[in-house]
């Protein structure tokens, strides 16, 4: 990824050169016309064309965002409640993450969101114990967790 993106970048500034236009305008054409030739030789790379990841990521921080305003206004309803029924407890996740940076990168997104909290990962990094302030299902948890933001990790890093 980072050569295709570097790669890009160069074609940009070959483009300007070549126009001898030294614009920010002539850099985004540039960087387009090298966004064209780098797809027509995506299958020339080892790795699978930069852009695919480059939208993961995207996708991945809007998921984040939708789930951190749907945590607060969860948690805004259970403090703003008379009457707190809530049901905290510690489920245990696995996951099928194998990189570090994958699990530490789950283990933040579901600590930032409100009413979730890692709090261990085994020795052997396939399950994450997490803490939740209401827990009506733990499947239903599980499952959540799993089909967003694993889902959306494993689609950044393969």
């Amino acid at each position: 990824m980072a050569f295709q993106m570097l790669l890009n970048f160069f074609l940009a500034f070959l483009w300007m050169f070549l126009k001898t236009s030294f614009t920010p305008a002539a850099f985004v054409v540039g960087f387009f016309w090298g966004l064209v030739i780098l797809f027509i030789f995506r299958s020339y790379f080892p790795d699978r064309f930069y852009l695919h990841r480059v939208v993961a990521i995207i996708k991945l921080f809007l998921l984040f965002i939708k789930e951190l305003i749907l945590s607060n206004l969860n948690v805004l309803k259970h403090v703003l409640k008379p009457k707190m029924d809530i049901k905290p407890g510690i489920f245990a996740l696995p996951i099928d993450l194998q990189k570090d940076w994958e699990i530490m990168l789950l283990g933040n997104l579901i600590t930032l969101t409100p009413g979730t909290l890692t709090v261990d990962i085994s020795d052997d990094n396939k399950i994450l114990y997490i803490h939740a302030v209401n827990i009506d299902d733990v499947k239903e948890s599980v499952d959540s967790i799993k089909n967003t933001f694993e889902k959306a990790i494993m689609e950044v890093s393969r």
